[in-house]
C-alpha cells in the first residue's frame, strides 16, 4: 500500500481472515443450496442469516414471488423459489450502497458434483465456491472491516441476497429493483475471472419458450387428419435460429424442444425453448417483433396454434460514463493495494444487469478470483478472499473519506 494511504490500520483487520473465511467457505459449501432445493436454500439462508447477522444490521426474511415456467405438456405454471434475505444499517448516510449476491447454485441436490477438493494449498475445488459462496464471504468480511474503521457512520448499506439468481431472479428481481432506488451505487459479489479480470459491459438476455399445439391422429390410416406440432416447431426454429446477427452481437440459442411421441402418432403439442442475447436496449424488441411474426404464420395455419411465453428478464448493461467512472475509482484502490484492476465486456449476465437498469452504476464481479463456474470443475481461489474484501473495503472507505469521487455522483466520465 502507498505511503500516502491512510487505511492500512482499518484493512489490517483483515489480515489474519484468512482462515476463518475458508473454513466458513468449506462449511457453506457443504450444503447443497440449488436453485430448486427449498431445503437447502433455508438451511444456507440460516447459516448466512447467522454470520451477515454479526454486522449489526436491520435483518428480515423476505419471500420471493413463484418463478413462471412451461412444463414439458406445455402447461404454464408456477414454481416456489427460495426467500431472500435482506439487512439494512445506515439508510440515511452520506454513502449509500446497495450489496447483492445469491445463495442458490447450478447444482441440484441429485446433482453428482457435491464434495470439495483442493487443488492445490490456494485453489478450492467445490459446489459454489466460486459462484457465488466466496463473494458472499468477501461481501460479509469487507462490510466487517468497514465497521471497524472510524468512517463506518458515514457508510448506510442494504445487502440483498437472493435465491433465484440463477434461473433469472424472477421472484426478486422487484426487490432489487426498489433497493436500487434507494443507493448511490451497488456492488455484487459474482466471481472475477481467475486472473482478476471483471466484467465490464453486459449483453441482456432473455429466456422464451414458444408453445406449438396442433391435432394427434393415426400416422397411417388417417395421417391427413393430423396437424404436425414438431414440424411447426421445426420450421419456427428454423426461423428464430437464423436472426442470430440480425442486429449487431445479438445471438439466439435454441436448447431444447419437448414434443412428439410414437412413431405412429401424429404428434400434437412441440414446446421450443431458447436463449437470446442482446447488446442494445432496442435489439429486444427487434427480436420480439420478428419472432412474434414468426408465432403469427403459425397461427395462420390450418389447425395449428402458436405462443410465445417468456421475455427479457435481464437488460443490458452499457459502459455508461458513471459506470466507467466507477470502475477508475476501483482501480484506483486497486493500485494502492499493489492489485492490476481490469475489466472487459461479458454476453454474459447476472443481477448487475437489472440493478443497472435501475440507473445506478453497480460493479458486478467483486467476489473471488475463480474459474470454471457453472461445472464440476468449478473453483476458487483461496488467497483471493483476503485481498477481494481487502478492495471492496477501500473502495468504501476512499469514497466515504472523500478520495474519490462517489460513483453515483458522477455526471460525466472522470479519471480518479
Amino acid at each position: 500500500m502507498t505511503e500516502n494511504n491512510n487505511f492500512a490500520s482499518d484493512l489490517a483487520y483483515l489480515d489474519d481472515k484468512r482462515e476463518s473465511m475458508t473454513a466458513a467457505l468449506r462449511a457453506w459449501c457443504a450444503i447443497n443450496s440449488g436453485s430448486g432445493n427449498l431445503a437447502g436454500l433455508k438451511a444456507m439462508h440460516a447459516a448466512l442469516g447467522g454470520a451477515f447477522g454479526a454486522l449489526g444490521a436491520e435483518i428480515e426474511t423476505v419471500a420471493s414471488k413463484p418463478h413462471p415456467m412451461v412444463t414439458a405438456e406445455g402447461e404454464k405454471t408456477e414454481k416456489p423459489v427460495g426467500d431472500m434475505l435482506r439487512l439494512f444499517k445506515r439508510p440515511q448516510a452520506p454513502v449509500r450502497v446497495l450489496f447483492s449476491g445469491h445463495m442458490d447454485t447450478v447444482f441440484a441436490a441429485d446433482h453428482p458434483f457435491q464434495d470439495e477438493t483442493f487443488l492445490d494449498k490456494d485453489t478450492l475445488n467445490a459446489p459454489g465456491a466460486a459462484d457465488m459462496k466466496g463473494g458472499l464471504l468477501v461481501m460479509l468480511y469487507a462490510l466487517q472491516a468497514v465497521e471497524n474503521s472510524a468512517l463506518a457512520d458515514q457508510i448506510g448499506y442494504e445487502i440483498l441476497i437472493n435465491a433465484d439468481e440463477e434461473i433469472g431472479s424472477h421472484g426478486s428481481a422487484h426487490m432489487l429493483t426498489q433497493a436500487a432506488k434507494r443507493a448511490q451505487f451497488a456492488c455484487v459479489y459474482e466471481p472475477a475471472l481467475a486472473d482478476g479480470t471483471l466484467a465490464g459491459a453486459r449483453k441482456g438476455s432473455g429466456n422464451f419458450a414458444a408453445i406449438i399445439k396442433g391435432k394427434s391422429a393415426h400416422a397411417g390410416r388417417e395421417h391427413h387428419l393430423g396437424r404436425n406440432a414438431l414440424v411447426a416447431a421445426a420450421d419456427f426454429i428454423a426461423g428464430v435460429d437464423k436472426l442470430t446477427g440480425g442486429r449487431n452481437d445479438l445471438t439466439v440459442n435454441v436448447a431444447r424442444i419437448d414434443g412428439g411421441g410414437p412413431n405412429n402418432v401424429v404428434p400434437d403439442l412441440a414446446v421450443v425453448r431458447f436463449n437470446v442475447r442482446v447488446k442494445e436496449p432496442e435489439d429486444s424488441n427487434w427480436l420480439l417483433e420478428k419472432a412474434g411474426a414468426m408465432i403469427a404464420e403459425i397461427n395462420a395455419r390450418d389447425g395449428i396454434t402458436a405462443e410465445l411465453t417468456g421475455g427479457f428478464a435481464r437488460p443490458p448493461k452499457p459502459m455508461t460514463p458513471k459506470l466507467l467512472a466507477f470502475f477508475q475509482a476501483l482501480k484506483a484502490a486497486g493500485d494502492d493495494l499493489g492489485l492490476v484492476i481490469d475489466w472487459k465486456p461479458t454476453g454474459g449476465c447476472c443481477d448487475g444487469n437489472n440493478i443497472a437498469a435501475a440507473g445506478i452504476p453497480v460493479i458486478d464481479t467483486l467476489g473471488v478470483r475463480g474459474a470454471n463456474i457453472h461445472s464440476a470443475q468449478e473453483y476458487a481461489k483461496l488467497d483471493s478472499l483476503v485481498e477481494r474484501a481487502k478492495l471492496s473495503a477501500l473502495l468504501l472507505l476512499k469514497i466515504a473519506a472523500g478520495d474519490i469521487p462517489n460513483p453515483g455522483a458522477v455526471d460525466t466520465m472522470e479519471t480518479v
